[in-house]
């Protein structure tokens, strides 16, 4: 429920990890098996030989820099603005704002503003859904832990709920009494946002103390 680009995360995470097994792969080949290294030694120094050759022979007129080191430096300008695109893409789509509203008028019988009022907007913040949430969840033994986050759902504000179960909570009951606490918070701030339920179980619900859920 937020901009965060999965699928291009997945992809870069896959390239990454097959660019290491195989540079992995290539050093256990090259330690283990001595036809490897062999070859690595006969085929290495005529390598970076005719890479020399290649740079000598691509020198810019009149200096001493070849005009593929310059293509490098390009790329490698180019490859740390994506890295910075790719980094400011992470988490988008989060919002510190659950509601704002602007002065729809006083308190008065034609909305005039009575003494001592004035104008204003009333905001809430995803900060205090998620103080509120944890505060009314603090009393369950089997609810670990649990976090709030406001996000950018079709164009209007979401909120996500995550709750960490302790191993052996029923999750139906968990669901349940998270939709009630939510239909609650809406009766109390005065308004309607979709929600997402999540529960997870995980390292800290299976080493935590041990305590018999009902």
């Amino acid at each position: 429920m937020n901009g965060t680009p999965r699928t291009l995360n997945r992809v870069l995470v896959f390239l990454f990890g097959a660019a290491v097994l195989a540079v992995g792969a290539i050093i256990v080949l090259l330690a283990t098996i001595p036809a490897v290294g062999a070859w690595w030694h006969t085929w290495a120094p005529s390598a970076a030989e005719a890479v020399g050759v290649v740079f000598e022979g691509s020198r810019v007129p009149g200096t001493r820099v070849s005009w593929l080191w310059l293509m490098l430096t390009v790329a490698a300008v180019v490859v740390v603005l994506l890295m910075i695109w790719w980094i400011a893409q992470q988490g988008k789509g989060r919002r510190d704002l659950v509601a704002s509203t602007g002065p729809d008028g006083g308190a008065g019988p034609g909305g005039e503003f009575l003494p001592g009022e004035v104008p204003g907007r009333v905001s809430i913040s995803a900060a205090a859904v998620e103080q509120a949430m944890r505060a009314a969840l603090a009393p369950r033994k089997d609810v670990l832990g649990s976090s709030v986050a406001a996000v950018d759902f079709e164009g209007r504000t979401a909120l996500r709920l995550r709750l960490v179960a302790r191993q052996g909570a029923d999750p139906a009951a968990l669901a349940a009494d998270a939709g009630w606490l939510v239909t609650r918070l809406e009766s109390v701030v005065g308004i309607s946002v979709p929600v997402l339920v999540h529960i997870t179980s995980g390292a800290r619900s299976r080493f935590s103390r041990a305590e018999r859920v009902r």
